[in-house]
Parts: C-alpha cells; structure tokens; sequence
C-alpha cells in the first residue's frame, strides 16, 4: 500500500473534527501522523484511532456548545417561546370552555363538565406566560411554563399506572411545554422578541390561536344536537361535525386559513431563526408522529380490552428518547447546512476576487 492510501485513510479520520478546525490545521496534523508511521504501515494505528475520533468528537462538542450562543438561536428561542405559549394557551382555553359550554350533541341531562382549580390555573398561567414574554420579563415568563412542567409530572404521571392512555396522549402537550420553558429560559434582550416580529407578524400570532378556538367552538356549539332515533345527518371531519358538507369544509377552510397565517408569519423571518425555530419544534411533532403511528396498535388494543396494557421497555424507549435525538439531529443538520452555505459564499468571494483570465 502506498503512503497516499495511508495518508487518505489518515485524512478520513481526520474528517471527526469540525471544518473550522481541519481548515486551520489539517496539513500540519497529516503530516505529523504520516511522519510518525512505521515503514511499510499500512492502516493508522489503533492507538492513533482513538486519539483522533475521540478528539475530534471533543472538539465537536466544544464548538456545538458555542454554536448554541450565536443570536440566531436567542432569536428563535425568544420567537419559539412565544409561539409554544400561544398555542398552549389557546388549548387550554379550548380545554376550559369544553367544559363550560354544553354540547348540544350530548343526550338530554348531561350538562356541561365541572371545573377545578387546576383548567383555572393552567389558562392564567399560560396567559401569565405570553404576556410576560411580550413584555421582555424572561424570568417571569420561564417561571409559571417550569411551573407547568412540573405540574404535569405532579398530576398527571402518577397516573401512568391506571390511566396510561390519557398520560401518553398528554405527552406532546408536556413537549411543548418543555420547549416553551426551555426557549423563554435562554437570555435575549428584552425588546428583542419585539423587534423580530414586527406589528403584523406579532399581530398574526396573537389572533391566529385565538380564531382557531372560536372556530372550534362555533362548531362545537352549533353542530347537529342529539337524536334519539338517528334520523339527523351530519357531516364529520377530524372531530368537525356539520350538517351540511358545505358548512363542514367552510370551517376546514377557516382553520387552513388560520394555520397559514401563522405559517406565513414565521416563514418570512430571516432563514437563520427560522431553521432553528423548526429544530425547536420537530421534538414535539416527532414526538406526536410516534404516538400517533407507533402506539397506534397499543391505543386500539387497550381500548378494546377494556383495561390498561402496559408499554414494552422499546416502547418507553421510544417516547423518552424521540425528542431529544430528533432534536440533536436537527442542530446537526442544520449546522451542517449552514457550513455548507459558509463555504459556499468563500468560494464565491474568492472567484470575484479572481483577477479575469486566470
């Protein structure tokens, strides 16, 4: 074997440690490793192995935990928190007035559902939440959404013994919450969120959440009331229930039109803050994507048997673990994306600076 095949065997080990750092000192590094070979040494040896790929994963961690203090992710983190706090917000309004208002599809003598402390606390913390995200007040912010995940684990957890349908069902809310705790607990400025945003986006946030409820319970209170006999005709979609197909899609279309807006609020941000807001969120739907398919089985089993079966060590494995590999992938892949962007953008300078005709 040749000393090029050894020094490109030398080099692809070489490739663990981040690009700024082989930029700055891969040649010294190949030739120090090709000069320390023994005649005739075919592979890098073992103990020069270890010493690269451990480094490298070193240095790897070392500038990911830099990277984690650049603005963008302040910036996301600011708009991130906001956007979690709103959409829990809006679903534990949705929660609280479900029980206030009664169904009219529920038979004669059963009445709205009753009310605790707890659907009280968990809309005024959530408003206390956004407001003070809005205003700048981090601490006071991140406070009551720790709050919240804490309470889930208080009062929901324990139950994982006797109702463990509703504890996994809950989980994507308790990601959210986590993100929303995390996102308001990193340091920004405290006009930052604000000047990101803008009147219109910021506007859009705020009243995005607050249609999609009303939405959801017009239709809930207006939908087809109980009939005995089954004679009344009604259209159902995902829970939107109508009785006309007409009247159905119109409020499909109300709630595209109010994902939209919020989508169209975020995607106009600077590309940066965007990609790391989507990071931020894919635990969450990550998370969701599991339950959803994968303990698809174990949902229809349980409901079908009549009592709780319990999960399987993969399959709590599964839910523990989704979110946080899928969030490292994210900062992974995003970080390599904008490496590659960075790159780019050298070449490009560095041909514009090319005198014509060499």
């Amino acid at each position: 074997m040749s000393s090029d095949d050894l020094e490109r065997r030398y080099r692809r080990l070489l490739a663990v440690y981040p690009w700024e750092h082989r930029r700055a000192y891969e040649d010294e590094m190949l030739a120090v490793l090709v000069a320390g070979t023994r005649p005739g040494q075919r592979r890098p040896a073992p103990g020069d192995v270890l010493n690269l790929v451990g480094a490298g994963l070193r240095a790897r961690l070392r500038v990911g935990a830099r990277g984690f203090t650049e603005s963008a992710w302040a910036d996301a983190a600011a708009v991130t928190g906001l956007l979690v706090g709103l959409v829990l917000l809006a679903l534990s309004a949705k929660s609280l007035l479900d029980q206030l208002i009664r169904n009219p599809g529920l038979p004669p003598g059963f009445g709205p559902g009753s009310t605790d402390l707890v659907d009280w606390l968990r809309v005024a913390g959530w408003a206390i939440v956004c407001t003070a995200a809005l205003a700048g007040w981090r601490w006071l912010a991140a406070g009551p959404a720790w709050a919240g995940v804490i309470g889930w684990g208080v009062l929901v957890a324990p139950h994982a013994s006797d109702n463990l349908t509703y504890v996994v069902d809950t989980m994507p809310q308790f990601a959210l919450a986590v993100v929303a705790a995390a996102a308001l607990t990193v340091p920004t400025p405290r006009h930052r969120l604000l000047a990101l945003l803008g009147v219109r986006r910021l506007v859009t946030l705020l009243l995005a959440p607050a249609a999609a409820v009303a939405l959801l319970e017009v239709n809930r209170v207006t939908r087809p009331g109980f009939d005995p006999d089954g004679g009344v005709s009604y259209q159902v979609f995902y829970g939107l229930e109508a009785s006309s197909e007409l009247v159905l899609w119109l409020y499909i279309a109300g709630l595209a039109a109010v994902a939209l807006a919020m989508l169209v609020a975020l995607v106009t941000l600077a590309p940066g803050v965007r990609r790391r807001i989507v990071v931020m969120l894919l635990p969450v739907a990550a998370l969701a994507l599991v339950i959803d398919s994968a303990l698809a089985g174990w949902a229809t089993s349980t409901m079908h048997m009549g009592h709780t079966i319990p999960l399987v060590p993969a399959q709590w494995a599964m839910l523990i673990l989704v979110p946080p590999v899928t969030f490292l992938a994210g900062t992974l892949l995003v970080r390599r994306r904008e490496e590659t962007l960075h790159m780019v953008a050298i070449g490009r300078a560095a041909d514009r600076e090319r005198p014509a005709g060499q």
